[in-house]
C-alpha cells in the first residue's frame, strides 16, 4: 500500500511544469500589464505586474499587447523577461496591383518608408473582387479562380523584405463583399428582396450574407493564409452589412442580429488566428464614431462591441466623406484637422484611443470642389492623431503613391 501511494504520488503524469516569465516595454522598462500570450492551446494575460504563467515549458508563443509590435519564443528556451517594443503604426496602403515584388510601386512606397515617419504598409491580400494577391492553399478558393489575378509570385521574399526593413505589415480582408465566393455560392449569396436574384451594388459586386457562417469561414480562412506568411495584423474591411434596404438574408435583418453576426465572425477569426499571434482590426464608417451608442447605423456596427471583439478600430474619418454641416463647417474637406481631431475626441471616453487607428485621406477631394490633398492636409490630419495619442494612422492612396515631404514631420 505504502509503494502504490509513493508511485501515485510522485508519478511523472503527474508533475506539471510552468513557464513562469515578466513583459516590460523596452524603451521605458516598465511593467505591461494586460499582455496577451497565447498559441492554438493557451491564452492567458499578465497581471498589473507584467507577470503570467503557464502550465507548460513546451512550444511557440506569441505576445501582443496593445501599442506594442508583437513577438515569438519557445516556452524550452531559459529568458524569462520579454522586452516589447513599443510602435504607433503610420501605414501606407498598397494596391492589390502594387504588391508585386518587383513593381516600381513598391520600390517607391519602400523608399518613402525609408526617408519619412512611416514604418507600416497595409497590403490587399483579398480584394473587393475576392482575387488573392498570392496563391495560397485554400482550395475552395483558388478552385474557384481567386488566385488567378495574383500580384505576388513569392509572398515569403515579400514578408522577408518587410522584415529586413523593420515594417510593420498589415493583410487588408474585404470580408462581405466578394464578387467571386458569391457567384459560386448563390445559395448564400445577399438577395434581392423583389426577384430573388443575386444583389450587386453600384460597382456591379455581389455580397456574401454576414448571418451565413459559411461566409465567415471562408474569409477566415485566407485570413489565417495570411498569418501563415507572416503578417503582424488583419484588417477586415467591409465587415458590415451593405447600407442598403430591400435585400434578403438568410435571418430577420434586425439591429440585434446584425450585431451579433458581427461578433460571431470576430470571435471565429479570433480563435482561429490566436495561434498566430496577429493582431486583428476593423474598419468602420467614421460616422460610427458619431452614432448614438445604440445605434448600428443599419450595417451591425456599434463602436464598443467592435472594441470589445477586435484589437484596433480604424474609422475611416476622410474628411471628403462628411456631409456639409459637419463639425460646423459648410465644406468639411476644407478642416481636415477638425475632422480628425473632434471625431477622435468624441469617442475618448468610449474606447482607449490607443486602440484607434484612423485611415486618413491622401486622394484629391472628390466633391464640387476638388480640393487637392497635399502637404498642408496630409498633415493636417496626422497631427490630432499625435495630440490625442491614437494608435497612428493609415494613409488611403488609392493610385499608392506618396511624397516624402507630405509625410514627413
Amino acid at each position: 500500500m505504502k509503494k502504490l501511494f509513493y508511485t501515485i504520488l510522485f508519478s511523472p503524469l503527474l508533475v506539471f511544469a510552468s513557464f513562469d516569465a515578466k513583459i516590460i516595454d523596452t524603451k521605458t522598462l516598465q511593467s505591461i500589464p494586460n499582455a496577451i500570450i497565447c498559441n492554438a492551446k493557451h491564452e492567458v494575460k499578465s497581471d498589473n505586474k507584467g507577470l503570467f504563467s503557464l502550465d507548460t515549458e513546451e512550444g511557440i508563443f506569441h505576445i501582443k499587447a496593445h501599442g506594442y509590435r508583437p513577438m515569438e519564443f519557445n516556452a524550452t528556451h531559459t529568458n524569462r523577461l520579454f522586452e516589447l517594443k513599443p510602435i504607433k503604426v503610420k501605414a501606407l496602403y498598397l494596391t492589390f496591383w502594387g504588391a508585386s515584388n518587383n513593381s516600381k510601386t513598391l520600390t517607391n512606397l519602400l523608399h518613402i518608408i525609408k526617408s519619412t515617419q512611416a514604418n507600416a504598409v497595409i497590403v490587399d491580400v483579398k480584394n473587393e473582387y475576392g482575387s488573392t494577391s498570392f496563391l495560397t492553399s485554400f482550395k475552395q478558393a483558388n478552385s474557384y479562380g481567386a488566385h488567378k489575378q495574383r500580384t505576388n509570385r513569392n509572398i515569403q521574399k515579400f514578408i522577408q523584405t518587410m522584415r529586413n526593413n523593420n515594417i510593420y505589415t498589415i493583410a487588408r480582408m474585404v470580408t462581405f463583399k466578394d464578387e467571386i465566393q458569391a457567384s459560386n455560392n448563390p445559395e448564400y449569396a445577399i438577395k434581392r428582396d423583389d426577384n430573388g436574384s443575386i444583389w450587386r451594388n453600384h460597382d456591379n459586386m455581389a455580397w456574401v450574407d454576414p448571418f451565413d457562417e459559411r461566409s465567415h469561414a471562408y474569409t477566415i480562412r485566407i485570413a489565417q493564409e495570411a498569418a501563415k506568411v507572416g503578417f503582424d495584423e488583419i484588417n477586415f474591411d467591409y465587415i458590415r452589412f451593405p447600407a442598403k434596404s430591400h435585400l434578403r438574408y438568410s435571418k430577420e435583418n434586425t439591429k440585434e442580429n446584425r450585431i451579433k453576426a458581427i461578433e460571431t465572425f470576430l470571435d471565429s477569426a479570433k480563435e482561429k488566428l490566436r495561434q498566430y499571434g496577429v493582431f486583428i482590426s476593423v474598419d468602420t464608417y467614421g460616422n460610427v464614431l458619431w452614432g448614438q451608442k445604440e445605434d448600428d447605423n443599419n450595417i451591425g456596427q456599434i463602436l464598443e462591441s467592435l472594441a470589445q471583439h477586435s484589437d484596433y478600430i480604424a474609422p475611416m474619418l476622410y474628411p471628403s466623406g462628411f456631409s456639409s454641416g459637419s463639425f460646423y463647417h459648410d465644406y468639411p474637406a476644407d478642416h481636415p484637422y477638425a475632422v480628425i481631431y473632434r471625431s477622435l475626441s468624441n469617442i475618448k471616453d468610449r474606447v482607449d484611443l490607443k486602440r484607434v487607428r484612423p485611415w486618413l485621406q491622401y486622394f484629391r477631394d472628390y466633391k464640387s470642389k476638388k480640393r487637392p490633398y497635399q502637404r498642408y492636409e496630409v498633415q493636417e490630419q496626422i497631427r490630432p492623431t499625435k495630440q490625442l495619442n491614437a494608435n497612428g494612422w493609415m494613409m488611403w492612396s488609392p493610385s499608392s503613391k506618396y511624397h516624402i515631404d507630405y509625410i514627413s514631420p
